[in-house]
């Protein structure tokens, strides 16, 4: 039951346009990937979004998890599969480089 976004996104998903992005939005792109948003990855989608606004770069998990005082083995629980993937996609920004 795709729902037909109502903004442009690349082949994997990924937001085209960084400024289309909004917290509505995050939630849309999560529900694609039948993922259900909580405060909890709403908090991980807006400090990601704030370490790349600071640093111009996607945070590596590491650095990521430690900053929020998780374990990167915490954020795989929530995540399954690529945390920072998921993060940077549904928080409309760019895919992260590197090991993900």
């Amino acid at each position: 039951m795709a729902m037909s976004l109502s903004v442009p996104v690349d082949g994997e998903g990924f937001l085209v346009n960084r400024d289309d992005w909004t917290e509505e939005l995050a939630q849309e792109l999560a529900q694609e990937d039948e993922f259900e948003m909580t405060e909890q990855v709403m908090d991980f989608i807006r400090e990601a979004r704030a370490m790349y606004d600071n640093d111009g770069v996607v945070p590596p998990i590491r650095i990521f998890a430690k900053k929020q005082g998780v374990s990167t083995k915490e954020l795989y629980g929530i995540f399954k599969k690529g945390p920072m993937k998921l993060i940077c996609k549904w928080g409309g920004l760019p895919k992260p480089t590197g090991c993900v």
